[in-house]
């Protein structure tokens, strides 16, 4: 089993994680997210290529012809493409882009165009939000009701940490921002919340057994404990999210970037910040060992 000393360097750690988070909040309130067109309306045209064209020159051909705040990505076959234009839909907007994509060495057919409305953009925002609020609370009440109130404030300050962190490298970078980044948001949440639960159960299995009062080295031998089984599930997790990054096409592109960043600051979090913010709280051996009461004197007076 390893020995190193996490809780000795958690003041590092916490201010890593302070400057992340600020930086996350500045810019999430200075530029916000790049929303996408799930949640800010606008147009599909989907068009088909005679041969599979370089994304590259799909998008400069667009940038030419004069459009902005544009998306493109394969959608099913290597030769057809999907524009997403975040602009009012008209009859001509179809042909205006094929013909703009157009060229006598690699013919363009339109196959689609179709209107996404800003109401149903709207709608789906709040809905999201709503929901990764109620997963928050749910989460915390879970983690109250089978550990113990200040586990549960540790995890949910930890998983608001790596949500805040990781929308803040969405916005910084203009990274579109749709409903799949939304589902891997989610699927984060739930991934940071199991790596905590698996430590947060070898802290309290380790204190009841443990005589010592030394909260820092019970938490670090508890986290040496299941280093191996994190780095194993974090190495092969990245390991399919990679692949997926590289290799799964733009359709998913975002997904999986959206989901490699989670899981690095699952593993982060689970040690430096939901374990470490124990610390912070003062968790005692008496919030999980209920002290002994002394016997009653059955004798009278």
């Amino acid at each position: 089993m390893t020995s190193f000393d996490f809780m000795g360097k958690r003041v590092a750690a916490f201010v890593v994680s302070i400057l992340l988070t600020l930086v996350a909040i500045g810019t999430l309130a200075v530029q916000h997210l790049n929303l996408g067109l799930d949640f800010t309306g606008g147009t599909l045209v989907e068009v088909s290529y005679d041969k599979a064209p370089e994304l590259d020159v799909v998008r400069q051909s667009l940038s030419t012809a004069g459009y902005q705040d544009f998306s493109v990505q394969t959608f099913g076959e290597a030769n057809d493409i999907l524009v997403r234009l975040q602009q009012k839909y008209d009859q001509s907007v179809g042909d205006s882009v094929t013909s703009a994509l157009n060229n006598a060495d690699n013919p363009v057919s339109l196959v689609r165009a179709e209107f996404v409305g800003a109401q149903v953009g709207d709608q789906l925002r709040d809905q999201s939000g709503l929901g990764m609020l109620v997963a928050l609370g749910v989460v915390a009440l879970y983690v109250a009701f089978r550990f113990q109130y200040k586990f549960a404030l540790g995890a949910l300050l930890s998983l608001g940490h790596d949500v805040i962190i990781l929308l803040g490298v969405f916005s910084l970078f203009k990274i579109e921002f749709d409903l799949t980044v939304l589902a891997a948001v989610l699927a984060v949440i739930g991934y940071s919340l199991n790596d905590t639960i698996i430590v947060y159960d070898r802290i309290r299995e380790n204190i009841r057994k443990s005589q010592t009062s030394d909260m820092p080295r019970i938490f670090n031998n508890a986290i040496n404990q299941t280093l191996a089984r994190t780095l194993s599930t974090s190495g092969t997790t990245l390991l399919v999210l990679l692949a997926l990054y590289f290799l799964g096409g733009d359709m998913i592109h975002n997904f999986s970037l959206a989901l490699i960043i989670g899981v690095v600051l699952g593993t982060f979090s689970s040690v430096y910040v939901a374990s470490a913010l124990l610390l912070v709280f003062k968790l005692q051996r008496e919030d999980l060992i209920p002290a002994k009461k002394e016997a009653v004197d059955d004798e009278l007076p």
